[in-house]
């Protein structure tokens, strides 16, 4: 060995080649200690390691053979065979050829002809994967031609070459993947991170689908780049067939802008806009939509759309900001110009609810955390979407303050000291009340932007049992503060005594006006504090509780706890001549039975003696199972009952709580394993053991066993006409997903409304339609339909893998399920996202109806 170097340091060649010693014919080399040599340029190395290194002098060519491995910097040539020329400083490499890059993506080919640093040549039968390591996901694309050509390590060319992130099948590796771009040119430049393609088609499974002269797309390593994004095609009757083409402009690494026209034939240019920067602590985002409609008549007329309007737009924007770790601000805010323009032009946004009602919430925040604290400050504005919404009657509610604070108590008495403290303002226009129903007929009292309609009686002066106030117009600010303690002792039976405290007060300010309507009905409200007025409410309470405990081994654990709660306090004052506007959720079941406060808000507080009678009795076994059951009551012992006197929105009444007895609630549960849970939940009526109020479902989630997860629920609720409910309401919902294979699934949901034949609230479409054409005749009441009445139900199914996500999906949803119209909205959304490349969403309405959404008749 020690002949041979000195043979090539003779040559000169070691310092000319760069390769790793020992060069010399038929030297073995594998497994040797090899060091690096310089090349001609300074600072570059390249090493060589094989089974045999074979050096010809008259052709100035080393040969490397058996697992022959180089090293250029950050890249590595694998190959059965490599031979590297002096005289042209190429590397020709042979037989399972197989170069890494500095980026971890791996080429293979037949055959490969490089320079020495590796970054130009040619390869034969090209293969190519570029991994990109993202936050939730790894992403593979992979590249093939007959021949590539390198240039400077910076861009490759294929002839005839293809493009996939699918991965290729194991068994049979030949097979197409399910999708390619396949073209006459494939350029990836890796300094601009873009891939072009030139004469391309795109084929899914094998099979064309598509055609495209040229198009460029960004490669996986890239998360933004200015371009056209994937456009998204708009076809409804009122807007005419369409296109959407968005254009991003990345402006800079923290801030950008998405520009998105959207010619439509009916309604013209659609403009939209989205500016979005990322700051230091936070973000923030800011959405334009406007367009200067061509055909304002394929919309409804006022008051049930904006067929005068000639202009509609929107402005939306949201804003995060992280001042500290304990304190955040923010904001979500939604103008527009008409209630109906967000849908009319399927604009998107999360702050829009559509479950029953449509509403955009506007929201100015500042949250702050401690570890045992706890404050919050909001401002909200309310937007009615639907139809019959009257915007006069949403409030503005500003500020709404909360502050929640835990601390350990003193010493001499231990426990725990809670302070509580809650600041409220709102302001609204017109009083928005409701009519009580008369008979089985009359339901609610409606107005479409002040509009009464001589169908539906109309509440002119409040009276109790005709009328309910749900908000009071003018400027109501209320200040509560509560004040409590609480310890728990457990003696040597095992029996748990927590006695307890509190004080609460409240300070309302109200300055009340009440407008009238455009047809001059005015509510008027009877015996409503105005000005100044306080309440205080103090209490003293226990609760006791005495498990009683037995293990039955295999039959697992038992445990039955009787339980009994009195609290001590004056009966409530001043109900029915205060503002209740955040008090009127009421439902007593077995979650609030234990409460010390049963109602919702702060504008209402409980008053009087009153004790919580109930127990519980649960079981676990060492498998896992689970059940559960309790039953209770509650009982007024003293003062006034303050669920028996409805306030001016009759909240308590109809409650279940309204008596000396209440009705009696239960709950039964049975989780079999972790992944299977059945729950029923009733209220008993206190006389005669009626069935007041239930509900009973079941989730199950059958994974690993089984790939499906459903869901299902039934409902029930009595005739509760002092809330305005004058029959039963009964429905069903249920949603299912099934994992056909790992790849295929179907979904589907519905929600079953039982009684809504008899719900008169589905005869608004027609008789605001024909009142409309003719203010003064007779409106024609519509008939009910049968008992089986579909409120809602999506059904869908879908394809996903690594690199493909297809989804069909059909959706049935009432367009405004808060009037109770029958129409609806029938919708196929298709939605197909080819990883790397993009995606593309075609949404389509079905079916025809006269809306009530703001669209004019379908024909």
């Amino acid at each position: 060995m020690r002949k041979v170097a000195d043979i090539l340091r003779k040559a000169g060649l070691l310092a000319a080649l760069g390769l790793a010693a020992p060069l010399a014919a038929g030297v073995p080399a594998h497994a040797q200690t090899l060091p690096a040599l310089k090349t001609g340029k300074p600072g570059d190395k390249l090493l060589v390691e094989a089974d045999e290194l074979i050096y010809d002098n008259d052709k100035s060519t080393v040969t490397a053979r058996g697992n022959a491995e180089l090293h250029y910097g950050p890249r590595t040539l694998q190959a059965d065979r490599v031979r590297y020329d002096r005289n042209t400083g190429r590397v020709f490499a042979e037989g399972n050829v197989r170069l890494t890059e500095a980026d971890g993506g791996v080429v293979t080919g037949e055959r490969m002809e490089l320079t020495d640093d590796f970054k130009t040549g040619f390869v034969d039968a090209f293969r190519g994967q570029q991994t990109v390591q993202r936050k939730f996901e790894t992403v593979r694309t992979r590249f093939s031609a007959p021949r590539a050509e390198r240039l400077n390590g910076e861009q490759t060319s294929f002839e005839s070459g293809s493009y996939t992130a699918c991965e290729p099948c194991k068994d049979n590796p030949e097979t197409p993947p399910l999708w390619q771009i396949k073209a006459k040119k494939i350029i990836h430049d890796n300094e601009t991170h873009t891939v072009y393609f030139d004469e391309s088609t795109l084929e899914l499974a094998g099979i064309p689908v598509a055609y495209l002269p040229y198009f460029e797309a960004p490669d996986p390593t890239v998360r933004r780049k200015t371009g056209f994004l994937t456009p998204r095609f708009v076809s409804t009757t009122a807007l005419g067939t369409g296109v959407s083409l968005p254009y991003f402009v990345d402006l800079a690494p923290d801030y950008d802008l998405t520009l998105t026209p959207t010619v439509l034939s009916r309604q013209g240019l659609l403009a939209q806009g989205e500016f979005r920067q990322r700051v230091d602590n936070g973000f923030y985002n800011l959405r334009l939509s406007g367009i200067s409609q061509t055909t304002p008549s394929a919309f409804l007329p006022s008051p049930l759309g904006a067929g005068e309007r000639d202009f509609r737009g929107s402005i939306e924007s949201e804003g995060r900001f992280y001042i500290n770790p304990r304190w955040r601000t923010g904001w979500d805010l939604v103008g527009v110009t008409d209630k109906w323009f967000l849908d009319n032009y399927r604009i998107r946004n999360q702050n829009i609810t559509t479950d029953y009602f449509r509403e955009a919430t506007s929201t100015a925040f500042l949250i702050g955390q401690g570890d045992r604290s706890w404050f919050e400050a909001r401002g909200y504005y309310f937007k009615g979407l639907s139809s019959f919404d009257w915007q006069k009657q949403q409030p503005v509610v500003a500020p709404v303050i909360d502050y929640d604070k835990r601390v350990n108590g003193p010493a001499e008495i231990g426990g725990e000291v809670r302070f509580q403290a809650n600041i409220t303002s709102l302001t609204r226009e017109t009083t928005q009340y409701q009519g009580l129903p008369r008979t089985a007929s009359y339901l609610f009292s409606p107005s479409v932007n002040g509009v009464s309609f001589p169908l539906y009686q109309t509440c002119t002066v409040f009276q109790r049992g005709t009328c309910a106030i749900q908000g009071l117009a003018g400027n109501n600010t209320r200040a509560s503060a509560e004040l409590s303690w609480r310890r728990s002792f457990i003696d040597d039976w095992g029996q748990k005594f927590t006695p307890f405290a509190y004080l609460r007060t409240d300070a309302f300010f109200d300055s009340t006006s009440f407008s009238g309507y455009q047809n001059d009905l005015v509510p008027q409200v009877a015996h409503v504090d105005q000005g100044f007025a306080g309440r205080v409410m103090p209490a003293i309470g226990l609760d006791y509780r005495y498990p009683f405990v037995a293990n039955f081994g295999a039959l697992g654990v038992h445990t039955l706890e009787p339980i009994g709660q009195v609290i001590a306090r004056p009966s409530e004052t001043r109900i029915g001549r205060l503002p209740n506007e955040d008090a009127q959720s009421l439902v007593f079941d077995d979650t609030s039975l234990f409460e010390w406060d049963k109602f919702s808000g702060y504008d209402r507080v409980e008053g009087g003696v009153r004790t919580n009678l109930g127990g519980q009795y649960s079981v676990v076994t060492p498998s896992g199972w689970y059940a559960n059951v309790l039953f209770g009551e509650s009982i007024q012992l003293a003062g006034v009952n303050s669920f028996r006197r409805g306030d001016i929105a009759n909240v308590g009444l109809d409650s279940g709580l309204e008596t000396q007895r209440s009705d009696f609630v239960g709950r039964f549960q049975v989780s079999p394993n972790q992944n299977i849970t059945f729950i029923s939940r009733a209220r008993f009526n206190q006389a005669d053991f009626h069935v007041a109020r239930f509900e009973t479902g079941a989730t199950a989630r059958f994974a690993p066993f089984a790939p499906l997860t459903l869901s299902a629920f039934y409902s029930y609720y009595e005739a509760q006409p002092l809330l305005g409910y004058s029959h039963y309401r009964e429905g069903i919902t249920a949603s299912a997903t099934y994992n056909i294979t790992p790849n295929w699934f179907i979904s589907g949901s519905l929600l079953v409304d039982l009684t809504h034949y008899l719900d008169v609230r589905n005869t608004y479409q027609d008789a605001l339609t024909s009142y409309l054409a003719n203010p003064v005749g007779t409106v024609p009441i519509y008939q009910n339909p049968g008992r089986f009445y579909l409120s809602g139900a999506s059904f869908g199914g879908g394809y996903q893998d690594e690199c493909t996500t297809v989804s069909l999906n059909y959706i049935n949803s009432p367009i405004a399920t808060a009037t109770g119209v029958r129409e609806r909205n029938q919708t196929v959304l298709l939605r197909v996202e080819l990883k790397t490349l993009g995606e593309a969403d075609l949404r389509q309405n079905v079916g025809t109806a006269i809306t009530a959404d703001g669209i004019a008749s379908v024909r």
